[in-house]
């Protein structure tokens, strides 16, 4: 009869030999003696059980009033429990960062200059980080303030937020580099056309399912803001679904036939792109830029743009719409341009009528 194993001891057999070795869920294997009866067994075994018991991190408990204790306060509050589920996610990394690195410092210390040099200063050379650390550090003032009354002022007034580098829209040269690159039939094809088509960021593009492809319109709801799309299904978009073969329930899938997750689906996308020969500033998001920038183009109002696209304020779509404005201004200058030098010379010349020009290309 097999000898039971004591807790957390798995046996492994490579090339016929039997290993035996203390592990935790998926932590680091500590090898044992392969005889679990014998004496040397149980002292590696009682060994290494002390040792993981001493490696289990301290619960700690938050000082009161400490920005670690108001982190804990914000993700218990309603504020918190209203986000929609990939805000929540990006939330609670920030504040989790927030937490390590500034955790011990207390609410009603905070100042302007304090915020500025301590916690700011060090992702100088981050700027997003740095601004997404304000924002979230400002919802937590927020809180302190008009909801625990731990502090009576904003200590972050009168620091500027400051500008990250905007993630940009596709060049029509990237998108015949992907195309080249991916043809239909494979997963990055269909991966491209629905967040060029519809306007999918990477957060609603991982989990789509054929259900949704299957429809007469592209349905689906917006998980950063619970806002619903339907847009109709391009026909670039139906080819490449219907070259694409069914194994799964998800449209995309990785390599293992499991459904990407969200960070799983970037990395993939990102090879993707640079097998493509694309910049590293070309980023997948930006194909959701470019859905925006090509229904401008082709004269879509504000309000379709807003639609498509799923954004909760019109402003946001404006912004398409000013930028088309923009580029189709810049072109008819350049034709007007053309047009006044092609008429600064008369067309027939003075001398063909039998008289001299006294100037040329100059007007009275």
């Amino acid at each position: 009869m097999r000898r039971k194993l004591p807790p957390n001891v798995e046996m492994n057999v490579v090339k016929g030999h039997t290993y035996l070795s203390y592990r935790i869920g998926k932590g680091p294997r500590i090898r044992l003696p392969s005889d679990p009866s014998s004496d040397e067994f149980r002292i590696a075994y009682a060994a290494a059980v002390a040792n993981e018991v001493q490696a289990r991190p301290k619960i700690s408990v938050d000082e009161p009033r400490s920005i670690a204790a108001l982190v804990t306060s914000y993700l218990g509050s309603d504020a918190f429990a209203s986000l929609g589920d990939a805000s929540k996610q990006g939330y609670r990394s920030r504040l989790d960062q927030i937490r390590r690195d500034h955790g011990h410092r207390t609410v009603a210390g905070l100042t302007k200059d304090r915020i500025e040099e301590k916690i700011l200063k060090p992702l100088a050379n981050r700027p997003g980080a740095k601004i997404d650390t304000l924002k979230k550090l400002r919802i937590l003032i927020r809180h302190a303030k008009d909801d625990l009354k731990w502090l009576d002022r904003d200590p972050s007034d009168g620091i500027k937020r400051g500008k990250s580098k905007e993630i940009r829209a596709w060049t029509d040269a990237e998108m015949k580099a992907f195309e080249d690159r991916w043809a239909f039939g494979t997963k990055q094809r269909v991966a491209y056309e629905l967040m060029l088509n519809v306007g999918t960021a990477r957060v609603d593009t991982h989990l789509i399912t054929w259900v949704q492809a299957d429809a007469d319109d592209f349905e689906y709801t917006r998980r950063k803001t619970g806002v619903p799309v339907l847009v109709e299904k391009a026909q670039s978009l139906c080819a490449a679904l219907a070259a694409l073969p069914r194994k799964h329930v998800c449209i995309l899938t990785t390599e293992w036939g499991k459904p990407f997750t969200i960070d799983g689906y970037s990395g993939w996308m990102r090879d993707a792109m640079t097998q493509a020969g694309l910049p590293l500033d070309c980023r997948p998001h930006g194909l959701r830029k470019t859905f925006g920038r090509l229904l401008a183009d082709a004269g879509a109002t504000a309000h379709e743009i807003m639609a498509a696209l799923g954004h909760l304020t019109l402003a946001e779509a404006e912004r398409y719409t000013r930028e088309a404005d923009r580029r189709r201004g810049g072109r008819r200058a350049i034709v007007k341009l053309e047009d006044h030098k092609a008429n600064r010379t008369p067309q027939t010349p003075s001398k063909g009528l039998g008289k001299v020009a006294k100037t040329i290309g100059k007007s009275k």
